[in-house]
């Protein structure tokens, strides 16, 4: 419904999906859009799961004849005009894997555009944000998607530090069954929008101010 609202009724092709991990709430609306819509490429880890939800997935895209990208540390995706994304984590290719969290296989992405950057966390828990902070990765932005919707499996005080954002943005809906997100983790930033209150989130920039 978003992307109807968004691309009009006229516009079926979509250049990028990325899909930052299989879990449920985040492949679940995906499917859907590879249905509807005319995809260009896919990004993803690779890694696989044995639910219905990924076998759907990966059914349709070999019906579609999608071609997938692997992400994983040292890509990058050139989007053009001064826009790229830089692939943070995962360190090395999960292709083919089932992991037990999936959670920690999440797309970890750096959005640039001249000098503003936003940092994309997917689902991650405190042990990816320990090994990234620890890896020496520049981890600077001047947005932080929050990982893992709020949750306080995520945003150690030491993650967010490295990050060191001014705006900070929670995708979780309005009085959703979890909790989302923490208070611990509201106590620890400032500057913090959450979709299920905010609604949707819209950053202008020029590259330097926002």
């Amino acid at each position: 419904e978003k992307l109807g609202k968004e691309m009009g009724f006229y516009d079926r092709y979509i250049d990028l999906v990325i899909l930052t991990h299989p879990e449920y709430d985040h492949i679940g609306g995906l499917i859907e859009v590879i249905k509807r819509y005319n995809i260009g490429a896919i990004i993803t880890t690779g890694v696989v799961r044995d639910t219905n939800q990924h076998k759907e997935w990966i059914k349709i895209i070999e019906q579609k004849n999608i071609p997938i990208y692997i992400a994983q540390l040292g890509g990058q995706i050139d989007f053009g005009n001064n826009i790229k994304m830089d692939i943070l984590y995962p360190f090395e290719n999960l292709v083919g894997q089932e992991v037990s969290n999936t959670n920690n296989s999440s797309i970890v992405g750096k959005l640039v555009y001249k000098d503003f950057e936003v940092l994309l966390t997917g689902d991650i828990e405190k042990s990816v944000e320990r090994k990234l902070v620890n890896s020496g990765i520049d981890l600077k932005a001047d947005v932080l998607k929050v990982p893992h919707h709020g949750s306080k499996t995520s945003s150690t005080e030491e993650f967010l530090q490295a990050v060191n954002s001014v705006i900070n943005i929670i995708q979780a809906g309005k009085d959703n069954k979890y909790g989302h997100p923490h208070q611990e983790v509201l106590e620890r930033m400032a500057n913090v929008f959450i979709t299920g209150k905010s609604g949707d989130v819209e950053i202008l920039t020029n590259g330097k101010n926002f």
